[in-house]
């Protein structure tokens, strides 16, 4: 697959577990976005970012004890945007999913 974050992928582990699910969810809520645009191509290309981080993410020694979690939200979200959506899954549901990582992260800095 394409390495989409070239630059970030250097510095990835430098963040801390919640500021490395808020950018997740930012690439999520891109696609998202893009979705409700019917803008299937950009939609898919911000999934595709998404992945790419959630993978950083798992490959994060300091992750380890998180793993579980982190493969969960990968599973179901590729079910929700590729698969048959058998977890039921809503936009709203990542939004907020997503939404307490992002609050999490600015009250730590």
């Amino acid at each position: 697959m394409k390495i989409f974050h070239k630059d970030l992928v250097k510095r990835w582990n430098k963040f801390s577990i919640l500021e490395q699910m808020a950018n997740i969810g930012a690439e999520v809520g891109r696609a998202i976005n893009w979705k409700k645009k019917h803008r299937a191509e950009m939609s898919k290309n911000a999934f595709y970012r998404a992945l790419e981080l959630i993978d950083f993410t798992v490959d994060d020694p300091k992750n380890k004890n998180s793993l579980k979690e982190i493969l969960r939200v990968r599973e179901m979200l590729v079910d929700y945007f590729f698969g048959d959506n058998i977890y039921h899954s809503t936009d709203n549901q990542w939004e907020k999913y997503f939404y307490y990582f992002n609050f999490a992260a600015r009250i730590k800095k």
